[in-house]
């Protein structure tokens, strides 16, 4: 099948009293200052067009990989109003939720479970996902018309379901007004308590972990290795090359579970179009200029995002300061209050990062599964929300002891 088949069916074009909406299939169709305009003012940077554009142009996230773009748009008259960037997808690998139950819970009943409906940025585990809108629209009308703009896409496309992952907590209570039900997940989030230093950070742990950390931190030096972090105009253009080397080395060491969703091309793209965002923290050896090992994290305004790591070297300790250390050190420099270091969370609460409660919000088009998902939620939830208790039960904080 040709990779521009399933758009063709998505360029459908609606009116309502007061806008009209249009269905694209990647984000080049709209103009880069049109779309910025909108997803500026978001906190998180993962809406942003120059990012999900690079997604897209670079063969990241495309139909052949099981991401057909269709983005939902609102106008008024000529004017953007409104944005809902989305996905149908057939499989549901790079979402980081595992709805796999769900789909076997459909099979069993003899239901289509895909294609379903999805928005959030791919592959891309942190919160922040909302329709991006123009001040002064009425945002809860306006909402509302996107989502009934959805129904019936669904509905003439025989799409099983709409999922919201990883979304922003303000919007997903006026979701929730419109009939979506709220999944609890969570994830481990460093917060910024003021610290001044990073000697102001080991300090909120208890005697034992403040040496571990500072054991793991002085074997670096032991090893002969320096830590670098460098940010926006600082970072070489080689190091984007580099990160996928190291990107597509460590997804290799996982095998099938690896998950190498993204290519190289998306990330030498990054360097002209999305440096400003980015922050690598890179380990050398001596005074040799090419890092053996880097992290690759994204910041905006008071945010840090860790997304991936690497390293040509098997070292003790490598990951926990080219992730975590390095990156919070940059943090506390550089006033950033909340880094989410990406996805997983063994080693990540031992280092000061507490299990917190994000959501997904879900519609299902089939009756029988819509009961079957309000039926079960709240018990579901119970679950989630006991996991994350427990998760912050042994936080190695000084005031837990």
């Amino acid at each position: 099948m040709n990779e521009q088949e399933p758009y063709q069916q998505l360029m459908v074009d609606h009116t309502s009293n007061l806008y009209s909406f249009r269905w694209i299939h990647r984000v080049a169709d709209i103009a880069k200052d049109q779309w910025n305009a909108l997803a500026m003012p978001l906190a998180t940077p993962f809406f942003e067009w120059d990012w999900l554009h690079s997604l897209e142009a670079s063969g990241s996230a495309t139909p052949r990989a099981g991401w057909t773009p269709c983005h939902l748009t609102a106008w008024k008259d000529k004017e953007l109003v409104a944005i809902a960037p989305l996905y149908q997808k057939k499989h549901s690998y790079g979402e980081f939720i595992f709805d796999h139950d769900w789909a076997n819970v459909a099979y069993q009943l003899g239901i289509e479970y895909y294609p379903k409906l999805l928005g959030m940025s791919p592959f891309t585990p942190a919160e922040g996902y909302q329709f991006l809108m123009a001040p002064g629209e009425d945002e809860d009308e306006l909402t509302r018309q996107m989502v009934s703009e959805i129904d019936h896409f669904c509905d003439r496309h025989n799409i099983s379901g709409c999922n919201f992952l990883y979304v922003d907590s303000v919007w997903q209570q006026r979701m929730e007004r419109l009939g979506f039900v709220p999944w609890l997940h969570h994830s481990y989030v460093w917060q910024n308590e003021d610290y001044q230093s990073f000697d102001d950070y080991l300090k909120a742990f208890n005697a034992n972990q403040r040496r571990n950390i500072k054991r793991e931190r002085k074997a670096m030096s032991k090893a002969g290795i320096q830590m670098q972090v460098l940010a926006g105009e600082e970072i070489p253009k080689s190091h984007f090359s580099l990160m996928y080397e190291f990107y597509s080395d460590t997804c290799d060491k996982f095998g099938w579970w690896g998950s190498k969703y993204l290519t190289r091309r998306f990330f030498e793209q990054l360097h002209s179009c999305f440096r400003e965002r980015v922050v690598f923290a890179s380990a050398h050896v001596d005074d040799v200029k090419k890092p053996i090992g880097m992290s690759f994290c994204l910041t905006k305004g008071d945010r840090l995002y860790g997304r991936y790591w690497g390293s040509s070297h098997e070292i003790d300790n490598l990951h926990f300061n080219a992730c975590y250390y390095s990156p919070i050190e940059w943090a506390i420099e550089n006033n950033i209050k909340i880094f989410d270091p990406g996805a997983g969370g063994r080693h990540k609460k031992r280092r000061g990062f507490p299990a917190r409660a994000n959501y997904s919000l879900h519609r299902f088009y089939n009756k029988r599964m819509q009961d079957i998902l309000e039926g079960n939620i709240d018990m579901i939830n119970r679950l989630g929300s006991r996991e994350i208790e427990a998760a912050n039960q042994d936080l190695p904080f000084s005031f837990s002891n």
